[in-house]
């Protein structure tokens, strides 16, 4: 945009006005739960102000975490949350060693994105959440907090007990005791100094993809009292994939959009070819996933399967575990680099699309934009395509869509995080960061700061 004034100056200035105490642009990195499950010794997250301080080195100026809330306050989860047993999906029965030795994957999980987590420590979620704030503020960040209690955080614990207290709660309960929750924990963060250290409150992540009823049904409801019990904070809920098509079927009520966007394309065309995210398949491994696996990969009944009520607590299959755990990262990012070209505009598209439609939902709700995840999708752990050239130039495209269109804050990419391996393409993302940080800010009309 060369100019903002006219027409850019209207589709340019933020969608809905951002508390003063904030920063004028958020970018953001995602710690999801992983601030707290990847926190073994020499994981990426076993020293928070170190974390904190390669952030800022980044250029980030926001994080964006499970905070736990139901683990935390409710009272028969107390235990629970001071002693935090930290597993992880568990062991795979071969120890790491396959049918013939050339294949080796300790715990299941371990080549996946977010869930390779190897476990064996404990903690106190609590202490450590203020250890985080604590952190946070000696480097000037702020926090963005969400629950991913219903959509996986469990998992990754030793004992079912947490995910037993949260599927015991029927269904047209879970928004109320998730606002109850979210009452008790701000009253504890406010009280240990870090109320304006909360850049946003959100009932839960993704509650389309959650084991939620549909946010109408109560969960829109949940966000309004909420926002009237704090009306200093932002407060809202995150969608997976909202309407784009039909925004006006968002209910009423959320105090910002923060949205994902992710556009799959060529990504989900591979998915659907190797049969990857199916539940149950009679054919499973099919020959084009078995032609993808490393050599010596076992077959399933060697693999195993982790406990079966880590599967009930989480949105990923066990045939997804097992081909990720197992693919050839250099065959996946070969087929997608391959095949990209017939999906690259479509792509282009959609993520522009899609930034649009959220931000002009936001301004017709006078309300902040963030786009809290994004751009290409869930991928193996080592597969590089969205950290190599082609998906930076999607995420690329997608962050000065957003800037261009009043977007107040969003993720460089979700992949774009300590426990990840693009956490190490320093330079990228201080580029990308100072872009959005740099770029002018008008503001909604009648609104200075």
């Amino acid at each position: 945009m060369s100019a903002i004034d006219g027409t850019a100056l209207t589709a340019a200035a933020l969608t809905g006005v951002v508390p003063s105490h904030l920063p004028s642009r958020l970018t953001v990195t995602l710690w999801d739960f992983s601030w707290y499950t990847r926190a073994e010794p020499g994981g990426p997250f076993d020293d928070l102000d170190r974390a904190c301080a390669e952030a800022v080195d980044r250029g980030y100026n926001a994080i964006r975490i499970c905070a736990a809330p139901m683990l935390l306050t409710l009272p028969e989860l107390a235990g629970e949350a001071a002693g935090l047993a930290i597993e992880g999906l568990g062991r795979t029965p071969f120890d790491g060693e396959t049918s013939d030795g050339t294949a080796t994957v300790p715990y299941y999980g371990a080549r996946t994105r977010w869930y390779d987590t190897p476990g064996g420590y404990t903690v106190d979620l609590g202490a450590r959440l203020i250890e985080l704030f604590d952190a946070a503020e000696r480097h000037g960040l702020v926090v963005l907090l969400a629950s991913w209690e219903y959509q996986q955080s469990p998992a990754f614990a030793r004992s079912d007990a947490w995910f037993r207290a949260l599927d015991a709660v029927p269904l047209a309960d879970r928004y109320t005791t998730l606002e109850l929750a979210w009452n008790r924990l701000l009253a504890r963060l406010t009280d240990a100094g870090h109320r304006e250290r909360i850049a946003m409150v959100e009932l839960h992540n993704e509650v389309d993809f959650s084991l939620l009823p549909p946010l109408a049904d109560g969960g829109a409801e949940a966000v309004q009292r909420l926002r009237a019990a704090h009306p200093d904070l932002l407060v809202t809920a995150s969608y997976g994939k909202p309407p784009h098509l039909a925004m006006h079927q968002v209910p009423e009520g959320l105090g910002a959009a923060q949205f994902h966007v992710y556009s799959y394309g060529v990504l989900d065309a591979l998915q659907s070819e190797l049969d990857i995210r199916s539940e149950g398949s009679d054919d499973f491994p099919n020959a084009a996933l078995r032609a993808m696996l490393v050599p010596g990969a076992p077959n399933p009944a060697e693999y195993g399967r982790a406990a079966e009520w880590k599967y009930r607590a989480t949105v990923v299959t066990d045939q997804m575990f097992y081909g990720y755990d197992f693919l050839d990262a250099d065959a996946w990012d070969a087929w997608l680099y391959a095949h990209y070209g017939d999906y690259r505009e479509v792509m282009l598209r959609e993520i522009e699309s899609r930034v649009i439609a959220i931000a002009e939902w936001a301004r017709w709700k006078a309300v902040p934009a963030v786009v809290g995840e994004g751009w290409i999708g869930y991928t193996p752990l080592h597969g590089t395509f969205e950290e190599g050239p082609v998906g930076r130039a999607l995420a690329e495209h997608g962050i000065r869509t957003a800037l261009e269109h009043g977007v107040w804050g969003m993720v460089l990419c979700s992949n774009a995080a300590p426990h990840h391996p693009m956490w190490a393409d320093v330079e990228w993302q201080r580029r990308m960061n100072a872009e959005i940080l740099a770029a002018p800010l008008p503001m909604p009309s009648g609104v200075s700061r």
